[in-house]
């Protein structure tokens, strides 16, 4: 903006200046045409009354070559002293003094020049001409030597035309300086005045920034900058002040539905349990003790309590999943609303960790695990995401592997692996289940999410896991993926940007 609004300025400067430089430009020459004019007409008629003594002097005369030196050295001082050239005629339209110093000219007729004929009949004339002679063009000026009521001859003058302009384009020139250094201002103040509005742009932006980052706190300047800056100003504090009420109350709703659902869950899953142990205790006792059965057939006691204990134990299964999904939602909302700052940490030193602690769980389940990478990768993540993430990378694997038919083969594994990703480091986990369809891929961080419970490979879950790492990703500005690999299972990754201490591999 800051460029542009300089630009623009500079442009209307300019384009100002030229409306009014052309213009005068023009003017200038004209009117330095007039008043050289003025001046050779001034001076030609000095010329002509000097020359009105000589032309009356006849020819056969004492005086008259003298009269004569005296007149060319005075054409030739005007020349010196101004640069035109001087020629003066009889009424007859011949030369007689010329301020050439080559005076063969002397005695030619200037009888066809029309500027003389029209001096010879009394007319004051000026214009311009070409000089075939000189190869130049040529101001003129002729003025008519009067002696009483007679015309006894003519000066002229001419002056080269290149003086005019170069008289004229000096002006211009320090008109063009002057419009330069306008324009010039006019892009100082610009980038000034630019400077100084998009400077309060630039923190509005920073403290736009913040609250993005999840800074509740930050409010902008509501008495610095121009009116519609801090008009702006105020309407992002309203808008600022109204999210932090609106993310206070669901912060709220979140911490009173998860003591409020916590305290009836436990008591209904206690509940369960303690039906399903007496059902259990029952059946024990009815099952060693000598009374017979008086049911309408044999085994119906059994059977009814056996069914019994079966749908008990299905709904603790489902008090634990509904009390999973309020778990990981309390879990996924306290990671949105997580204000937690980005830190430098060592996720190959994370990884490792967390291989040796799923590593007694993956033997029991017949797999193998192992870590793959540097000894140190230092990336910028909040606190405990590294840990997290590749948890539930894990956890999903292990669902996923041992969900595979036996005869996939006994030599599988689930491997940890960190590398360099210019700028950066990928951690992936890759398993050798089942997979997924790309679609399911796409999809698998969506909330409640969940594969199909009949497909091969299918993981129990609440549909929370992957989300929940999605978030913790968002939060430490990293990216997630989950691909297919060719050799069979799924490759779950994470790219966090490096630290400034991140070791090679």
């Amino acid at each position: 903006m800051r460029w542009q609004f300089m630009a623009a300025l500079m442009g209307i400067a300019l384009l100002v200046l030229l409306v009014q430089d052309i213009p005068l430009s023009n003017y200038l020459r004209q009117v330095e045409t007039d008043r050289l004019v003025t001046s050779l007409e001034r001076d030609a008629f000095v010329l002509a009354g000097r020359s009105e003594e000589t032309l009356e002097t006849p020819a056969s005369s004492a005086t008259a070559p003298t009269e004569a030196a005296a007149l060319t050295a005075a054409a030739r001082g005007y020349r010196d002293s101004g640069g035109a050239r001087v020629v003066i005629v009889n009424a007859d339209g011949v030369a007689v003094v010329t301020s050439d110093d080559d005076q063969s000219i002397v005695g030619d007729s200037y009888a066809s020049r029309p500027e003389i004929m029209g001096a010879l009949g009394g007319q004051i004339t000026s214009g311009h001409r070409y000089s075939d002679t000189l190869q130049i063009d040529l101001l003129y000026v002729t003025v008519p030597i009067v002696n009483g009521q007679d015309i006894v001859g003519a000066v002229r003058l001419t002056f080269p035309e290149q003086v005019v302009t170069d008289a004229v384009t000096r002006q211009i020139s320090v008109l063009g300086l002057v419009a330069l250094t306008t324009v010039v201002l006019a892009g100082i103040v610009g980038f000034i005045f630019s400077a100084t509005v998009t400077r309060r742009l630039k923190v509005l932006q920073h403290t736009t920034e913040r609250l993005a980052d999840g800074d509740l706190d930050a409010r902008a300047d509501e008495r610095a900058g121009a009116p519609e800056i801090r008009s702006l100003s105020v309407s992002f504090n309203r808008m600022a002040t109204r999210l932090e009420t609106l993310i206070e109350q669901q912060r709220t709703f979140a911490a009173d539905a998860s003591h409020q659902l916590r305290t009836p869950l436990t008591a209904l899953r206690l509940r369960l349990e303690r039906a399903r142990e007496l059902l259990e205790n029952d059946a024990g006792t009815g099952i060693a003790g000598s009374a017979p059965d008086t049911g309408p057939g044999p085994g119906s006691a059994g059977a009814a309590e056996a069914a019994a204990i079966e749908r008990l134990a299905a709904a603790e299964a489902e008090a634990d999943r509904l009390g999973s999904i309020i778990e990981g939602l309390l879990v996924l909302s306290r990671t949105e609303s997580s204000t937690a700052p980005v830190v430098e940490c060592d996720v190959a030193r994370v990884a490792r960790e967390r291989v040796e602690h799923w590593q007694p769980l993956a033997q029991e389940l017949g797999l193998g695990i192992r870590y793959e990478g540097p000894d140190h990768a230092t990336v910028c993540a909040i606190a405990t995401a590294p840990e997290q993430i590749i948890d539930n990378y894990v956890d999903n694997a292990l669902s996923a592997s041992t969900s595979r038919s036996i005869d996939a083969g006994p030599e599988r594994e689930i491997v940890v692996r960190v590398a360099s990703l210019s700028p950066g480091w990928r951690v992936s986990v890759l398993d050798d289940g089942p997979g997924l369809s790309d679609e399911d891929c796409a999809r698998a961080f969506d909330r409640f999410w969940r594969a199909d419970s009949d497909a091969p490979g299918a993981a129990s879950g609440n549909g929370l896991g992957l989300a929940i790492v999605a978030q913790l990703a968002r939060a430490s500005r990293a990216a997630v993926r989950l691909e297919r690999r060719r050799e069979g299972g799924l490759e779950a990754s994470v790219t966090f940007d490096a630290g400034v201490h991140s070791a090679g591999p």
